[in-house]
């Protein structure tokens, strides 16, 4: 069986949902929309923004910002998004940069955290390439056992691209998996689990580390 993340997944969403109404700073507020969203909340917001992006330029001008979050369906007034604009957009120059702005959104993790992660990542990257693709997999998991695969339903590549699909931007599925998609969705994950110590021993647990 693959690691169930989907529950934590849902708890996750559950408790943002819960703290969205006690925490007044902007940013905190954003993050937690995102996350109730699940753990690729993030990553669509960042989505949108490519999106928008017409120039390619990686920036948002304010109106480009607001039109995103809007996009997205982010319940946020205009004061709020302004302020969150400002405290990206450090030089002044009315532009943030929204490769900066995802990474400052996501939920902070220590370092024990990260290195788990990394751990787990590298047990599936079995071609060392730097990104977890259906044939990482099938050196590192039977999907024999799936109950989906036992019944007949889906074929050994449909298990492991539901697998990875879990990893990936809700709009964007290519079923590829990079270390930073693999972080950002375990730093949702993160964001529910109080304790370094009770990460650690799901994240082993989960992957056999």
């Amino acid at each position: 069986q693959m690691p169930g993340t989907a529950r934590h997944d849902r708890e996750m969403a559950i408790q943002a949902k819960r703290n969205l109404s006690k925490t007044t700073d902007p940013v905190e507020r954003l993050r937690l929309q995102c996350l109730a969203r699940g753990s690729a909340g993030i990553k669509g917001l960042g989505r949108v923004f490519r999106i928008m992006d017409d120039d390619n330029s990686r920036t948002l001008d304010f109106k480009e910002f607001v039109k995103g979050l809007n996009d997205y369906a982010m319940m946020i007034d205009k004061e709020e998004a302004q302020e969150i604009f400002r405290i990206f957009d450090k030089d002044g120059s009315g532009t943030i940069d929204f490769d900066e702005f995802l990474i400052t959104l996501r939920p902070p993790m220590s370092n024990a955290r990260k290195e788990i992660i990394m751990q787990a990542f590298r047990k599936l990257d079995k071609t060392g390439d730097g990104v977890i693709t259906i044939e990482d997999l099938r050196g590192v998991y039977n999907a024999k056992h799936h109950p989906k695969y036992q019944n007949g339903d889906w074929t050994e590549d449909q298990v492991f691209r539901a697998f990875l699909d879990n990893f990936d931007s809700p709009y964007d599925k290519d079923g590829k998996v990079t270390t930073e998609e693999f972080m950002n969705y375990y730093a949702g994950v993160s964001a529910s689990i109080d304790t370094d110590v009770y990460f650690i021993i799901m994240m082993k647990n989960a992957w056999k580390l």
